[in-house]
């Protein structure tokens, strides 16, 4: 993959991952002068072009040996190729479309607004059609007519403006409605697996040799997309979990033994939950899917549960909805074979669990009932409106993904990368998912503010776990059986036959 897309450029070792471009199989593509080059509000200043050889880079921090070396990014915006502002699509003759897939995040509609609004008034384009209802959409027919009337306060909204759908993704089918309907200009909002779609869009496209332009906008609450700096909705959902986790504290602390446990969205990767716990400051314990946490021992959660309870008289927890699946699939059977429409793996609900265990461990062990409010708003968090800050980024994103198509680019998703927005290949972006990285200094902030447990006996707890579960399953089969011992380690233990639960081995193991 990589090595398709690398092209060496510069005197000092830089390494270009360029874009697609539709000349590399249709040579000869006429050129067209760009409108914006009498646009008095982009005429004016020629800083507010770009060169084609201006490139971003994705590491900006290196050592002073070795500066100018790495990969670079082919920067966004309006091209200025030798001041002659060519584009390679008529303005009058585009047919441009626009799709929206997988889940909710606030900003989709503002996207969708702002490409409309971009390609009406920057570039005269009158041809364009929104796809309702994800990837079916294109082989069902349900397209309507949009323009900057139809689409002026849809920002206003949250949802999507053109409904969304997951899987139906049918590259062929896809393609042969795209080419139908003549369509040259395909927008699609996205997240992981939108992007592989619309990376295979592309790629069929180009072998059928059809001047299309595909431009990816990148779309997902939980920031897990890779090489971007961020994701669009991601400012908002942090902003909404606030509202949660107040209240989840107005009632822990109202309260004698009051714990109050939020869920929020992270499937695989906890950053609204990271960064909502370092916004709030009222977090006492966050657990992200990177760092596997234990309950039962020394640096587990109850120990430390137990403790915050006894020096403050309560606390919030914040969990990511991805946490601790390994830990409750050794206790209540795994969804591996599970997934929904788009491929995802169906989780166990780690709040419920998480609540459910808390009450029964300290009525039975410290025999003292938690006053526990469950609280989980990931709903709520992606179906609202954008904030300002995603807005403006928003905007930003829709009108570099305008410039990139007209300028013949394809096959790219656009995004900011330092600060700086840029065109990225589909290939790249969708390569790897986006973790915390928990030996970053974000994470080292953010241990610092709870002073929670680092779980670094998690193994250990995990394999003593596993005995101990093995041994009670053990001693219910004896008892099942109708004996009167059971081989535990290698020793034959007498039951009591009168007992009607098998004896607790994880509280004598803590003994």
């Amino acid at each position: 993959m990589a090595s398709a897309m690398k092209v060496s450029v510069g005197n000092g070792g830089a390494v270009l991952e360029d874009v697609p471009h539709l000349t590399k199989w249709l040579p000869g593509l006429p050129t067209y002068e760009n409108p914006l080059k009498h646009n008095p509000a982009y005429s004016a200043v020629r800083q507010y072009f770009v060169e084609d050889t201006d490139v971003v880079a994705r590491d900006v921090v290196v050592n002073v040996n070795t500066t100018g070396e790495g990969i670079h990014f082919r920067r966004a915006g309006l091209r200025d190729k030798f001041a002659c502002l060519q584009i390679y699509f008529k303005s009058e003759d585009v047919r441009a479309c626009i799709v929206t897939c997988g889940g909710l995040c606030p900003g989709i509609n503002t996207v969708i607004r702002e490409i409309v609004c971009g390609l009406w008034t920057q570039y005269g384009v009158r041809d364009i059609s929104g796809i309702e209802g994800g990837y079916r959409g294109f082989y069902s027919r349900n397209t309507i007519s949009l323009n900057p009337k139809v689409v002026s306060d849809i920002h206003k909204r949250g949802g999507t403006y053109l409904k969304s759908s997951r899987g139906g993704h049918d590259t062929h089918k896809i393609v042969d409605s795209i080419q139908d309907r003549g369509f040259d200009q395909v927008y699609i909002i996205g997240g992981d697996g939108t992007q592989k779609g619309a990376n295979a869009i592309h790629e069929e496209c180009k072998r059928r040799g059809l001047k299309v332009a595909v431009a990816g906008i990148p779309k997902t609450i939980d920031n897990d997309l890779d090489v971007i700096d961020k994701s669009f909705g991601f400012d908002t959902a942090v902003e909404e979990a606030q509202r949660a986790i107040n209240a989840a504290h107005v009632e822990a602390e109202s309260i004698h033994n009051g714990i109050g446990v939020v869920k929020l969205m992270g499937r695989y990767s906890g950053y609204i939950a990271m960064h909502a716990t370092l916004a709030s400051r009222d977090v006492d314990l966050c657990l992200i899917p990177e760092v596997p946490f234990y309950l039962h021992g020394p640096g587990g959660l109850i120990e430390f549960v137990h403790h915050r309870l006894r020096e403050n008289g309560h606390m919030v927890i914040v969990v990511a909805e991805g946490a601790g699946q390994e830990l409750m699939a050794e206790t209540m059977g795994s969804l591996d074979k599970m997934n929904d429409a788009s491929g995802n793996k169906l989780l166990l609900d780690v709040g419920l669990w998480l609540c459910n265990h808390l009450k029964e461990h300290f009525l039975k062990a410290f025999r003292e009932p938690l006053n526990l409010k469950y609280i989980d708003p990931t709903y709520m968090i992606r179906a609202i409106p954008s904030n300002a800050s995603d807005n403006v980024y928003c905007t930003l994103l829709a009108h570099s993904a305008i410039h990139g198509a007209m300028a013949g680019y394809c096959g790219f998703t656009v995004g900011p990368v330092n600060v700086r927005h840029c065109y990225i290949p589909i290939a790249r972006v969708v390569a790897t998912s986006r973790r915390v990285n928990v030996a970053d200094r974000m994470w080292a902030r953010l241990m610092s503010s709870t002073n929670q447990p680092n779980f670094a006996q998690y193994s250990h707890a995990i394999q003593q776990s596993r005995k101990q579960n093995a041994t009670k399953r053990r001693e219910e089969e004896a008892l099942s059986n109708g004996s009167s011992t059971a081989n535990v380690n290698g020793d034959d233990v007498k039951l009591d036959s009168t007992q009607k639960e098998p004896i607790e081995m994880i509280e004598i193991g803590n003994k």
